[in-house]
């Protein structure tokens, strides 16, 4: 795909079709990473979303054996409802 760099005010920037973000699994807001390697520019996509984690990754890191229990948080001291 070809396209052209442009200016928008003082800065400059390329547009990018719907199809490529689609198949490089980018949305509008994204963070992603530029870098120059070898005179070739490579934009790959940040570790975290629209600044938040992604559910996926956060998944990965839960260890297998984990059992999922109650927490206690004490006595109540306001109005609770319960």
């Amino acid at each position: 795909m070809l396209a052209k760099i442009q200016k928008w005010g003082n800065s400059q920037g390329l547009r990018l079709s719907k199809n490529l973000l689609a198949d490089a699994q980018l949305d509008i807001g994204d963070e992603v990473d530029i870098s120059v390697k070898d005179g070739i520019m490579v934009v790959t996509p940040a570790k975290k979303v629209r600044g938040r984690y992604r559910v996926e990754d956060l998944v990965t890191r839960i260890p297998e054996d984990y059992q999922p229990g109650e927490v206690e948080w004490g006595e109540p001291v306001g109005k609770e409802v319960w």
